[in-house]
């Protein structure tokens, strides 16, 4: 092969290595495809820098193409990225961005997290909300506080340490009433005759209080006063708490219905239900569409008595939830009920109102009432010569 051709060949692969070299970074820096821009704002961008990457859930999926600083004090940096058309479907309006640090000293990158799926799309320029970053400085300045608070602990368990010492010598000595206790043996003796007869005591008061319980669950079953409770749409208490929970999630739901409960309820003191299909949107929409948790949330006016009020209002959270699971299909581990009685804001001429409030994929549902309940009636079931009997409610 001549000199020329040699030469020709060394300049055509170095050429091809060039452009296999441009062809690589482009697509990594999303030359040649198609994208769309989204603005984020942070009050510190922490040494991310333009061309930094961006990650959707964790997959490179774009670039920072710029970052602009504000332009007075009090102003956010604003960061603009490039990201590929492929996450359109999965970015949303409530996606949050994030600046990560690849291991503890490593490079910074964008992150930003999966929207979902109620929330709607974004646009091409739009700007998406942000979360502050994590300044090592600051982890740094935890960190410091919290070994402070070590080595102040630890020295609290000496001092503790050398005390306990010092009254284990002054018992051994017989010296107070932990030492007269352990030293006397008829002082011991009184005092264990005493706590077994408190003991006694407070079994049989525990049973009388049991057996007034069972006493009150039977009349409300009797002939003559089933009517009272029935009147009302509910006939046994213990059953309003099996799908009820504790409190309200944290987080801002995605949906929201309000009923007035004059619109439901045929009284105001009652949780029969007169007009049903009023919720029918509301059912609807938890059929047809998806969702994390949804919770029917009844709240009383500030009149009247507030155990009674704080009762009815968990009945009526409990027949509308009946109603929904009845006549609409979806989960009904998913809905969840709330009786939270006297409201100030749930006046409505002293009947109260009705929501169903529906939280998106990810908001933790806090525990149910019956969580804590069930233990305990689970242990008065387990003693001998005792029975528990809990009739099924039935909402009109």
């Amino acid at each position: 092969m001549s000199r020329a051709a040699r030469l020709g060949a060394f300049i055509l692969v170095s050429l091809g290595i060039l452009a296999a070299g441009v062809f690589i970074i482009g697509s990594k820096q999303y030359l040649f495809s198609s994208t769309y821009q989204l603005k984020a704002q942070f009050d510190n961008v922490v040494g991310l820098d333009a061309g930094g990457d961006v990650r959707v859930g964790g997959v490179h999926s774009g670039t920072v193409h710029n970052i602009v600083l504000p332009h007075k004090p009090g102003e956010k940096v604003t960061v603009v990225m490039d990201l590929g058309k492929s996450t359109h479907e999965i970015i949303k309006r409530d996606s949050v961005a994030s600046i990560e640090t690849e291991g503890l000293l490593g490079n910074q990158y964008l992150a930003i997290s999966f929207g979902s799926a109620a929330a709607a799309n974004v646009g091409d320029g739009d700007t998406i909300a942000s979360q502050p970053p994590l300044e090592m400085s600051d982890l740094l300045n935890k960190m410091s506080g919290i070994l402070d608070s070590s080595q102040q602990a630890i020295h609290n368990a000496t001092r503790a340490t050398a005390n306990l010492d010092s009254i284990s010598a002054k018992i051994d000595k017989g010296e107070g009433t932990a030492g007269a206790l352990v030293n006397d043996k008829q002082l011991y003796s009184n005092l264990e005759q005493t706590t077994n007869a408190m003991r006694d005591t407070m079994v049989h008061a525990e049973a009388g209080v049991t057996d007034f319980q069972e006493n009150m669950e039977a009349m409300k079953h009797n002939f003559f006063v089933r009517g009272f409770f029935k009147k009302r749409g509910y006939e046994d208490s213990s059953e309003l708490a099996k799908n009820e929970i504790e409190r309200l999630p944290q987080g801002t739901p995605v949906k929201e219905f309000t009923y007035p409960a004059k619109q439901l309820f045929d009284k105001q003191d009652s949780a029969k239900m007169k007009n049903q299909k009023s919720l029918n949107d509301g059912g609807e929409f938890l059929a047809n569409n998806q969702f994390g948790f949804a919770v029917v949330v009844a709240s009383a006016g500030m009149e009247g008595d507030t155990q009674k009020d704080l009762v009815l209002t968990e009945a009526r959270a409990m027949v509308v939830r009946e109603y929904l699971v009845e006549n609409f299909g979806f989960d009904d581990s998913q809905l969840k009920t709330l009786g939270m009685g006297k409201q100030t804001g749930a006046s409505d001429a002293g009947w109260g109102t009705v929501q169903i409030l529906i939280y998106p994929a990810g908001t933790e549902s806090p525990p149910n009432k019956q969580t804590q309940a069930g233990v305990a009636s689970k242990a008065a079931a387990d003693q001998p010569g005792q029975a528990s009997t809990a009739p099924t409610p039935k909402p009109q």
